[in-house]
């Protein structure tokens, strides 16, 4: 069972009803009427809102709503909120709410100004205005006082954010800030100057009180009526997009704004800005076509200058919102009024258009062909970079198989040498374990020629035969001189026999020398008693002043000093040795080093 409150058709007083199957169905009155809940619930009322004269059903509690301005016409605080006054015209007692603006007489159709009257019969009750204060919503910008008469000694509050501009037939005289003021003569200077005040206090003075609202009033949203039609710099086409957005609105020059804008108006409100098309009363927007006009004049000159790809207008959004905010403030200044921000939240872009939809194709042509020439460019680097490692790769090579060549060179001749040195040693082993030496096995090689060639050495062929022996031997020993290393000088004696031949043959082609271990007349490269190699003999110089085979660093006749031996160096891609100057006589490699 739900309780709601109904109004006595007699005297307008509400009793409390309820709802249900075992609720009264009738109820007594203090004026004596008898209320039937049934028939009595349906009620015609004053909406104490939009002050038109509607039916509503009572029984629906404090849900129950103004069939005109949707309203909730039955609550407690409605009826609590209800202000009585006269109608200036019929002088017939009306109650509103306190909140309305305006209200129209039932009985001569006068439209009352709500706020005025109610004022001005509270004066009337109880003398006049003794305080002036701000009685406006938060989204007012100026608001006007509803009494027009005081008198001096009246207090005047001005809240913070807020200014106080008197005004005397139209004119703006004196401005107050924030603070509690007591009127008099002077604190109001342009006043007295004006008009010569009283200075009794209960006499009266007659002005005008506007109250600025100087607070930011943020969140006014904008948007364009139409589409901007514009040119599109980076494709060449002509399309059309629509914005929208908000933006923050202040009051900077209370006076210019009550000259020019307010005038002889009661209020400013934050939605006469733009306009509200959602309200029953049509608003017009004071500004809606100032703001129109410069979005449309400036978007499409903005994308133009800054050269913006439509399709990437979002990154933008920041540029295009200061730039429109700058282009306002040139105007709206001359109104007192400034936009500290402008915002634009959205561009509409055409998709249903032809010319948008090909713009659309030729900005994902035109990034399919440049990370197509990126990667064809990559790829060419890298062919670019793979050619030059296989280049370096291949002069490394080169240059590991020539070293390679020289090294292998270098390796055949140690291993020629190490055979050479193992076969010396082999032989000297089989002359020590046959128990003769080199220079012995020479003169056996030596006489076995001999005889071979008939030279007997004994002279019994006579002297001509002899003479002819002979000379068969030194050219035999010449031809074997020639194959072991000796000179004709070594073969000296032609007088000897072909033994003694072969003897001073023997001993001139064994260049003997001493071992260190005692062995001496040694022929051979190795010392046949301990192994030892043979000392390489040091090689001498010859100096300028005839001296030679010079083994000294001077020369000892002269003391000339020995000249310094060029240095060497081989060649690792051909292999030549020996080379003395920078580059290779043979393949022209540079000398390293």
């Amino acid at each position: 069972m739900g309780k709601f409150v109904i109004e006595c058709p007699s005297c307008g007083r509400y009793a409390e009803a309820s709802t249900g199957f075992f609720a009264k169905k009738k109820i007594d009155c203090a004026c004596g009427y008898v209320i039937n809940v049934k028939t009595d619930k349906l009620s015609s009322k004053v909406c104490p809102h939009c002050g038109n004269t509607v039916v509503f059903d009572q029984s629906k509690g404090e849900d129950a709503k103004c069939p005109v301005c949707h309203e909730k016409i039955n609550t407690r605080e409605s009826m609590a909120a209800l202000s009585e006054f006269t109608c200036p015209s019929c002088s017939c007692k009306l109650s509103a709410d306190k909140s309305a603006h305006t209200y129209s007489c039932p009985l001569c159709d006068t439209v009352i100004n709500v706020q005025e009257r109610i004022a001005k019969e509270d004066i009337k009750n109880q003398g006049l205005a003794s305080v002036v204060k701000y009685e406006g919503g938060n989204d007012t910008f100026v608001w006007k006082h509803p009494i027009e008469d005081f008198n001096l000694g009246s207090q005047l509050i001005v809240h913070e954010s807020q200014e106080a501009i008197f005004f005397r037939d139209g004119k703006a005289l004196d401005l107050f800030g924030a603070g509690r003021y007591t009127l008099a003569t002077q604190n109001i200077p342009l006043l007295e100057n004006l008009y010569k005040l009283p200075t009794n206090t209960t006499e009266v003075f007659h002005s005008e009180v506007y109250f600025v609202n100087l607070t930011t009033q943020m969140g006014i949203k904008w948007g364009t009526d139409s589409k901007v039609r514009l040119f599109d710099p980076a494709s060449g086409l002509h399309i059309e997009i629509g914005a929208c957005g908000n933006f923050s609105l202040r009051v900077c020059d209370s006076r210019k704004l009550l000259v020019k804008l307010v005038g002889t108006a009661s209020e400013f409100k934050q939605n006469e800005i733009m306009g509200d098309p959602y309200s029953i009363a049509s608003v017009v927007g004071k500004f809606k076509a100032l703001v129109m006009n410069k979005v449309k004049a400036n978007i499409a000159r903005i994308i133009k200058e800054n050269n913006i790809n439509i399709l990437e207008i979002d990154e933008y959004i920041d540029v295009v919102s200061d730039k429109l905010r700058v282009a306002i403030n040139e105007v709206l200044g001359e109104y007192g009024l400034v936009m500290p921000e402008f915002f634009v939240t959205s561009i509409m872009t055409p998709d249903d258009d032809p010319n948008f939809r090909r713009l659309k194709q030729q900005f994902a042509d035109k990034a399919l062909r440049v990370r197509e020439e990126e990667i064809r460019k990559a790829e060419a680097e890298a062919a670019q970079g793979r050619k030059i490692l296989e280049a370096q790769t291949e002069a490394q090579l080169k240059m590991v198989g020539a070293q390679g060549e020289a090294e292998a060179l270098k390796i055949k001749a140690q291993a020629e040498a190490e055979a050479y040195k193992a076969q010396a040693f082999a032989e000297a082993e089989e002359m020590r374990a046959k128990g003769y030496t080199y220079q012995q096995e020479t003169a056996r090689m030596v006489g076995m020629e001999a005889m071979q060639n008939g030279i007997t050495g004994n002279g019994s062929g006579g002297s001509g035969s002899a003479l002819g022996d002979i000379a068969g031997l030194g050219v035999t020993l010449g031809a074997m001189g020639g194959v072991i290393g000796m000179t004709k000088d070594a073969l000296n004696p032609i007088m000897q026999t072909s033994a003694d031949i072969g003897s001073g043959v023997v001993a001139s082609v064994g260049d003997t020398w001493n071992c260190a271990c005692g062995k001496t007349n040694i022929s051979s490269k190795f010392c046949p008693e301990c192994g030892a190699a043979k000392p390489e003999a040091k090689a001498g110089w010859d100096c300028a002043c005839g001296q030679k085979n010079i083994t000294s660093k001077f020369c000892p006749e002269c003391g000339a000093k020995k000249p310094e031996v060029p240095a060497t160096w081989n060649c690792p891609e051909c292999g030549k040795s020996g080379i003395e100057t920078k580059f290779c006589p043979e393949c022209g490699h540079k000398r390293e080093g």
